[in-house]
């Protein structure tokens, strides 16, 4: 009994999307995990400088501030609530306080996520990321 290999499946196993999800998120090229994947803070660069693979098909949009609001907003709320009723801090305090961590947890974030969204766009060959060649 013989086993045809489709195309499909061949084009998932050569591109695993965790691998590329945590090179994203290292701010990494999806591909070979060693150049950088943005030119500054949000910039995705056109092409990566060590393997050369062509990211500037990506299409993130919107995506990764609205993934940043979501993690951010279910870390914090939970904090600030355990910070109000367990040590009663003055409001301008916990005001204070919330609202620098909120910003800097989102600045951390924001470039993470959208690394994460380039890559998976990248192992699914989304947005002329292209097939095997």
């Amino acid at each position: 009994m013989t086993h045809d290999i489709s195309t499909a499946s061949l084009a998932e196993d050569d591109r695993p999307a965790k691998r590329a999800m945590w090179r994203g998120f290292q701010r990494k090229c999806p591909n070979c995990g060693e150049g950088h994947l943005f030119n500054g803070y949000l910039k995705v660069v056109d092409e990566c400088p060590v393997c050369r693979e062509e990211l500037l098909h990506h299409r993130a949009d919107d995506g990764p501030a609205y993934l940043t609001i979501l993690v951010v907003g279910h870390i914090m709320a939970p904090l600030i609530h355990i910070a109000f009723t367990r040590f009663r801090p003055e409001p301008l305090v916990l005001a204070t306080v919330f609202t620098v961590g909120v910003v800097a947890l989102s600045l951390f974030l924001l470039p993470r996520l959208k690394g994460v969204v380039v890559a998976i766009q990248w192992s699914r060959r989304m947005h002329g990321f292209g097939a095997p060649a």
